[in-house]
């Protein structure tokens, strides 16, 4: 007799986090529910008129069948594509258990992290761009299709707050061309034995790109007027101390445009050798020392070329963690079903490319 009963490999109910504890949740939202209603309200025998004369009657097999492809077809337009998974965490297997089959791919925890909502907050979004970075790179032909059509629209929206809110373009322009390189030579290359989906469908993403990278291109900045207190009404060691605060030397170049000030400020030697020990070891820049005119160490050219070889140490305001006691990936802000007593101490920080190391077997 075969098992009619809900199988017991099966990872269990969805949880939510509520003030009140955690409490389950219902797969589909209430609104959907309706929805589904009315398609199988559907009437059992549909006839279609093609022209003057010619009738198909379709059968009640057909009748169900189309109520079920616009059941599909209703829930895919009414359902944003992260907004199905209301957890915001993953459980993180690479083999397979008597509890759960199969492992946990990278284009599944992509889908389930709820990166569109990421975006939105300005502690993580240099966090997700990175993550996005390292997967044009060497990691997007190992997404899922629905991964893979989840980053682009993530990628749009990505693009579409840089335009409006003008926020941290360069980033976005080296996003862009490490995506339209990697594009380029999959599709000249390899084409469709590699890339999921129709060739044409790539075309069409590699010509979008290219249109985001001229639309950033013709960005004009938008001058603020401000009657109150501004940057350059503050005290010398003031401004000093924020150009420390920085950690990307780019930053500190861009600042120092916009006053002759900060400019004089940006261009202190002993700025930059901070900047420097900071990023890298001592034997790593005493390999690559390049001597000014007057016969001191260059430090702003070495910081420059430093990063050509070697790696830079980065910084985020919000990052994912990992919970080495129930090997879950999530937020931190948005929480998990830990069964640790102490769970604070069983969380670690991942980065971006600690965050793509998990899913490689």
């Amino acid at each position: 007799m075969p098992f009619l009963g809900q199988d017991w490999r099966s990872p269990g109910w969805r949880w939510v986090k509520t003030e009140d504890g955690w409490k389950r949740c219902e797969p589909f939202s209430p609104a959907l529910e309706d929805g589904s209603n009315q398609l199988n309200d559907i009437s059992h025998t549909v006839i279609l008129t093609g022209g003057d004369e010619d009738e198909e009657i379709y059968s009640t097999e057909d009748c169900e069948f189309a109520a079920k492809k616009r059941k599909k077809d209703h829930f895919r337009n009414n359902t944003d594509s992260q907004c199905f998974y209301r957890e915001k965490w993953i459980y993180v297997h690479k083999e397979s258990t008597r509890e759960r089959h199969g492992y946990c791919t990278l284009g599944e925890a992509f889908n389930r992290l709820d990166f569109s909502s990421a975006i939105q907050d300005i502690r993580r979004f240099n966090y997700v761009v990175k993550l996005l970075q390292l997967i044009a790179k060497s990691q997007l032909t190992s997404l899922s299709g629905a991964a893979q059509k989840n980053y682009f629209n993530i990628l749009d929206k990505i693009v579409r707050k840089v335009m409006e809110d003008q926020y941290n373009p360069r980033l976005i322009k080296d996003l862009l061309q490490d995506l339209s390189s990697t594009l380029c030579i999959l599709i000249r290359g390899v084409g469709k034995s590699v890339l999921v989906g129709n060739i044409n469908i790539w075309i069409c993403r590699l010509e979008t790109i290219l249109l985001w990278q001229q639309q950033l291109k013709n960005l004009q900045m938008n001058k603020q007027v401000n009657n109150g207190l501004t940057l350059s009404d503050l005290p010398l060691h003031m401004l000093n101390n924020i150009l420390y605060r920085f950690s990307d030397g780019w930053d500190i170049i861009t600042l120092g445009q916009v006053t002759p000030t900060l400019y004089m400020l940006s261009e202190d030697r002993q700025l930059w050798k901070k900047l420097c020990q900071y990023h890298f070891a001592e034997k790593q820049f005493c390999r690559h020392l390049i001597p000014s005119e007057k016969g001191h160490i260059d430090w702003k050219l070495m910081y420059f070329a430093l990063q050509k070889y070697y790696p830079i140490k980065e910084q985020y305001g919000d990052t994912l963690h990992f919970c080495r006691h129930c090997s879950i990936l999530f937020w931190k802000d948005t929480g998990h079903p830990c069964t640790a007593s102490d769970p604070n101490t069983c969380l670690m920080p991942v980065s971006p490319q600690h965050f793509i190391d998990l899913f490689k077997f």
